[in-house]
């Protein structure tokens, strides 16, 4: 067990014949104390200090571990939003082909439809065509037919026409 400075004050020597001088060796002794003092105060002081740094150590080495572990939970968090981000994009992108194809065959049906409304179409005009050439040429016929030639014939007495007027009267 270390000597401390009350055990070095307490000490007392026996005395032997022709010994060291006392008040010397009390004055050494009191020299020893007193430097003992200083340095047991400036160990606890020292203990006190490393107490007081070992704990702040450890609540720095806390927060670095709780640093550590934070920056693994953001890393993560972010692989998730990532790994989400690009399942969303993925289905975004499914249902815009989905959306794409189903206006593409609507496009399509419809484009079919007019097509062949527009066969249908040119099947009646030509119909109607050849129906009202049919009617115009007949229609032809009749103005180059004799019968216009004979009308132009006839004579009207018109001072018939003027007797019987009058006897109406």
């Amino acid at each position: 067990m270390p000597l401390t400075p009350l055990d070095i004050h307490n000490k007392e020597f026996s005395k032997g014949f022709r010994g060291y001088n006392e008040d010397e060796v009390n004055e050494f002794l009191d020299q020893i104390m007193k430097d003992l003092e200083i340095l047991t105060k400036e160990k606890k002081e020292l203990e006190t200090k490393l107490k007081t740094s070992s704990e702040q150590v450890g609540h720095f080495t806390s927060i670095e571990e709780t640093l550590h572990k934070s920056i693994v939970v953001a890393q993560e968090a972010a692989e998730e939003v990532r790994r989400n981000s690009q399942k969303e994009a993925k289905l975004i992108v499914k249902e815009a082909e989905k959306n794409a194809d189903r206006i593409v065959n609507e496009a399509l049906t419809k484009a079919r439809r007019i097509a062949m409304e527009i066969e249908d179409l040119k099947k009646q005009s030509k119909v109607f065509r050849n129906r009202f050439k049919m009617l115009v040429e007949a229609q032809l016929d009749l103005i180059n037919t004799d019968d216009w030639n004979h009308l132009m014939q006839y004579d009207v007495d018109t001072e018939v026409i003027d007797r019987l007027s009058v006897t109406e009267d």
